[in-house]
């Protein structure tokens, strides 16, 4: 199926889960075909890297424009990889160091363990912020599609539905992490004899498919709960906060979650017990919040959620010293709600206004009343 054959590699998994792993991506690749928009992204392989292999090579890198970067980071042009757009403004506002990233990156001159270790050093500041684990592997693998693979929450969910995900352990570097992952990606691609490219919209389709289980879950908590049917905007509230977080007043003292130089915050995936809708950290104290929205559940299920999610996080990111708090967002507030939180003195509660108006415009005519 592929042109470029990757290389058989030292194998990461054990017999069993290397099985289950290869027998649930055989599945979807036999239905490959019948499969538009896996097809689609799959066949646009070759444009793809052509174009940006020349936008990336390296006697363009120090003249890499804002236009060809930012290019890059849209679906329409990557045709893969549909996070990467959200990058672009804070990204492209220095162009100059962005370029000082893609000439460390790019410099197979330079072990990559090396190269990884000063875009996003272990307990330090990433060189720079967005520069994340997301954005450098594909890159990476634009440039050197039967070297590396990518890694992004897509490949991580993909990885870790089939049990394929590798082991670490705590503490790992970003680039200890990524070489264990591209080995068993090599891995994964040589058995299947696929090219990276395909095998990363093989993650995509396992997250889909995960996905609309969710999505099927949800519909009857959707058509019982007619109050969540009040204000069709109040649907946008996840991602209006994440969006606008900067000037939201928790902003002041929280930070959205970042790993790997990238914020991760935003429906952070246990891969265990759900997604956290927004999980931060403080500024200044050893503290987490985990932030959970109450839209279509219940009082009751809002608060064990957030509840299980505290506990979650304390066991499997905060260390020994530092605490884990809630925080309930909500329209209103209710009796279920008022009593739980009553006696519970790490989870608090904030309530949001949707306020949405229509004004007649100076010097334009209003409707006839």
């Amino acid at each position: 199926m592929s042109d470029h054959p990757c290389s058989e590699t030292t194998s990461l998994l054990d017999d069993n889960r290397l099985t289950q792993a290869l027998s649930r991506l055989r599945a979807i690749l036999v239905t490959l075909d019948k499969d538009p928009e896996l097809k689609g992204m799959v066949e646009a392989r070759d444009a793809v890297i052509a174009r940006y292999q020349e936008v990336f090579g390296p006697e363009r890198l120090e003249h890499i424009t804002e236009q060809e970067f930012r290019g890059f980071l849209l679906l329409k042009n990557n045709q893969h990889w549909s996070g990467l757009a959200r990058k672009g403004t804070a990204l492209c506002s220095d162009m100059a160091r962005v370029r000082e990233g893609l000439s460390i990156l790019l410099d197979e001159s330079c072990p990559l363990n090396n190269r990884l270790e000063e875009l996003v050093p272990r307990g330090k500041p990433p060189f720079m912020k967005n520069f994340g684990k997301a954005l450098i592997t594909a890159i990476l693998h634009v440039c050197h599609p039967d070297k590396y693979g990518v890694y992004n929450g897509t490949s991580e969910a993909g990885m870790l539905a089939v049990g394929a995900f590798p082991e670490f352990d705590r503490g790992s570097s970003f680039a200890e992490r990524y070489i264990k992952i591209n080995d068993t990606l090599l891995q994964l691609a040589a058995r299947l004899q696929i090219d990276l490219w395909t095998l990363d919209g093989l993650w995509w389709r396992v997250k889909s498919h995960e996905g609309a289980q969710e999505d099927d879950d949800l519909q009857p908590l959707l058509a019982d709960d007619q109050d969540s049917q009040a204000f069709g905007l109040e649907r946008h509230l996840h991602n209006f906060i994440f969006d606008n977080w900067s000037s939201l007043p928790l902003a002041k003292h929280w930070n959205l979650h970042e790993e790997d130089g990238e914020v991760v915050g935003y429906e952070y995936n246990t891969n265990e017990i759900g997604k956290i809708d927004l999980l931060a950290t403080h500024r200044a104290e050893p503290r987490w919040l985990v932030i959970e929205l109450k839209r279509e559940q219940t009082s009751d299920d809002t608060i064990g959620q957030v509840l299980r999610y505290m506990g979650w996080v304390k066991e499997h990111l905060a260390s020994q010293n530092e605490t884990v708090e809630g925080l309930v967002i909500a329209r209103e507030s209710d009796a279920r709600i008022r009593y739980a939180l009553m006696h519970t003195t790490n989870v608090a509660f904030m309530r949001y206004e949707v306020d949405f108006q229509l004004q007649v415009v100076p010097g334009l005519r209003g409707p006839q009343e």
